[in-house]
């Protein structure tokens, strides 16, 4: 990983209520879904990777190839997504200008993406970098250092949508024009979708 100043916060600590199973653990291609999604994220330009994980923990961290990533334990994970979120900011190095904040079951975000938002950050220096999907704002998205006071400040499970809709007039649209949002697994069919997907375009990380 090159130096860039920006540190990827993945969440991975969920129980996977609508599932049943944890999703993290889900297999792509004999590959757990969130060892693809730790893969990309140290192809790519970040600095470091914090893996923020909660239920079934030990099993999640043993299924995982090492990454250099910095595992941090989210004990309160059962009452939202801020949770881990901000365990993720308090953990991440003095250094850091910026965090990309990155799902564990969105396998689908490749270094490439990654790489681009990091790249829209560096050229814009704007407080919040988003892709849009062919006009649609998706995940994963950057956060400037100035903004980290706000994100501590997010209750429930309601992850930063607030935050983005009150910056919306200085979030920096990164444009994919020929893709789909990332999918998510959340149900069973979710997962076949995802399959179904995976099978017909593959990501070729190893």
């Amino acid at each position: 990983m090159a130096p860039s100043g920006v540190t990827g916060i993945i969440l991975a600590a969920g129980a996977s209520r609508r599932l049943g199973r944890p999703k993290q653990l889900l297999e792509l291609g004999e590959r757990p879904i969130l060892d693809i999604v730790l893969d990309h994220a140290a192809q790519s330009r970040l600095d470091s990777i914090v893996l923020i994980v909660g239920s079934e923990s030990d099993r999640i961290v043993s299924a995982v190839r090492d990454y250099g990533q910095r595992v941090v334990f989210n004990p309160d994970y059962s009452t939202g997504q801020s949770t881990s979120l901000r365990r993720g900011i308090l953990a991440v190095p003095d250094d850091t200008s910026a965090v990309l904040v990155l799902l564990g079951d969105q396998p689908e975000v490749s270094a490439e993406i990654i790489d681009r938002l990091i790249a829209s950050f560096a050229e814009s220096q704007g407080e919040i970098v988003m892709p849009s999907y062919a006009g649609v704002p998706g995940n994963p998205v950057l956060f400037r250092r100035s903004v980290f006071p706000e994100l501590l400040e997010i209750t429930g499970d309601q992850g930063a949508r607030d935050v983005i809709k009150a910056k919306r007039d200085v979030v920096v649209h990164v444009p994919f024009a020929d893709r789909s949002p990332p999918l998510d697994v959340d149900t069973e069919e979710d997962y076949a979708v995802l399959k179904q997907v995976w099978a017909q375009q593959p990501l070729t990380s190893t």
